[in-house]
């Protein structure tokens, strides 16, 4: 047995929160129910429970999820190997559990692969699912991104831009205002509950949905998230067997819902059935987001070879505001602060050989399975490239190859810089944690806050500041 879980580890190839989830909103007027009574017994403190590992598990979050330590996790599972990164899917294991009151629900909503704009969304099209029905959306258009868009392709930006599942993003629009059934769209000026002033558009309360759930997912991903209130004031807290999905939905419509309402939304005849309505069942799909043993790719620094650059920002959001802490900055050297135009020889390089499979004012993705699909395997993300100089989508490029000039362009920025980040089959990769940005031994670690953090190699330490000083700067080898 300890020889096939050991396989398990090697065979595989494919953080702990550190602020609080942004809620963008004001929530809507709370009905008085009282929390049902938590389905599990009240376990005695370190009593070993049964787990099965599920995609993307890691030991810290499990730690945090389950109250105890990561050292007694590997006690309780010696097998599992120092250097263990995410637990493989299926590996059954032993936790020591330290009880806390009020668990909620232990029903999963969705699986993750459901979740992220990834695998199981490979072949998918949203035209095609928002053609077949006789919903609102199907005859919708708005203004997004700089362009005059259809309703599928508004949800398909969204779902693009943070990586969440088109099919997500239609279900809840179905689920909250009849997008895909009803005719008519609501009266209500705020669609879907999010009193946000500039917010008011479907396109934005989508944005506003996008953001709350990558909050609430990758935070219960990196162990950040254990419990939250309801608008009523009453305390959930997540069952600690959940999957990161399903919890991103419970803190979603914890955002909204009090008492009945949110109970019925999180439950089996809520979200969950309009998903499975219109999309099928997501439980019957295979697809593991990701595997065991999960290891990134050598990468190089964004810069050229020999180069200083100063490390501007720690790990931050990858897209949007709040978690996922999935990139981090890099500025040239200059003599000037803000917004600048870089010399000749401060471009951005290929971390690795890939594909570039998108470029534009949204960022640019390197496909590094060169499959053609950024849903599928590893790819790099970068963002604020000039586009004056940008690699175009469709070249193959090599590790060290110029692919643009960091810039201004492309969301709101202080000065000039390049953010890059990671995902792997659709999921972005936290900065920090068992899969920590590493470029040329250099490992990213979080700091007090968003874009604070270090990069250490050996005794070495830089701190990311975006004064630009000498505690800042760092060297990208000789190749």
């Amino acid at each position: 047995m300890l020889v096939i879980i050991s396989s398990l580890f090697a065979s595989c190839s494919p953080r702990r929160g550190n602020t609080s989830i942004e809620t963008m909103i004001t929530p809507l007027a709370p009905t008085s129910v009282p929390a049902p009574t938590s389905e599990r017994p009240e376990y005695e403190p370190g009593e070993l429970v049964d787990y099965i590992a599920q995609s993307g598990d890691t030991l810290p979050a499990l730690a945090s999820r389950f109250n105890t330590t990561i050292e007694e996790i590997r006690q309780a599972n010696p097998v599992i190997p120092d250097d263990a990164t995410t637990m493989p899917p299926g590996f059954p294991m032993k936790i020591p559990i330290y009880y806390l009151p009020l668990w909620g629900t232990t029903f999963q909503s969705i699986p993750d692969h459901a979740f992220v704009n990834g695998l199981a969304q490979v072949g998918v099209s949203t035209s095609a699912l928002v053609a077949a029905t006789n919903g609102w959306l199907k005859n919708y258009r708005v203004y997004a991104g700089d362009e005059w868009r259809t309703g599928h392709e508004m949800v398909d930006y969204v779902a693009t831009n943070y990586s969440i599942s088109p099919r997500l993003l239609l279900a809840i629009l179905e689920y909250q205002t009849g997008a895909l059934s009803q005719p008519e769209a609501p009266t209500e000026k705020y669609i879907l509950g999010f009193r946000r002033r500039y917010y008011e558009t479907p396109y934005l309360q989508l944005v506003v949905a996008a953001n709350i759930l990558n909050n609430a997912y990758y935070s219960w991903r990196g162990g950040g998230l254990t419990e939250f209130e309801l608008p009523d004031g009453s305390l959930y807290r997540p069952d600690p067997w959940q999957n990161a999905a399903s919890v991103a939905l419970q803190y979603y419509f914890s955002r909204l819902y009090s008492g009945d309402q949110f109970y019925a939304s999180i439950g089996p005849d809520g979200l969950a059935r309009v998903y499975r309505d219109f999309f099928g069942d997501p439980w019957d799909d295979s697809f593991i987001t990701l595997p065991g043993s999960l290891k990134q790719p050598e990468l190089r620094f964004p810069f050229p070879a020999g180069h200083t650059w100063t490390y501007t920002g720690g790990p931050h959001t990858g897209w949007g505001t709040g978690e996922p802490f999935a990139a981090i900055d890099f500025a040239p050297p200059s003599e000037y602060s803000g917004c600048f135009a870089v010399s000749e020889d401060e471009y951005v390089i290929a971390m690795a050989d890939g594909f570039v499979v998108r470029s534009n004012l949204d960022g640019v993705i390197i496909d590094l399975d060169k499959d053609g699909d950024e849903r599928t395997g590893w790819v790099l993300y970068y963002l604020h490239l000039a586009t004056n100089g940008r690699v175009q989508a469709g070249v193959e490029v090599k590790a060290g190859d110029p692919i643009g000039y960091p810039s201004c362009e492309g969301g709101r920025v202080t000065g000039t810089h390049v953010h890059i980040a990671r995902k792997y089959n659709g999921e972005w990769i936290l900065a920090d944690g068992p899969l920590a940005f590493n470029l040329e031994g250099w490992i990213a670690h979080n700091g007090a806050q968003a874009y604070q953090g270090t990069l250490t190699r050996g005794a070495a330490t830089v701190t990311a500041c975006e004064c630009s000083n000498a505690f800042s700067a760092v060297r990208a080898d000789d190749q």
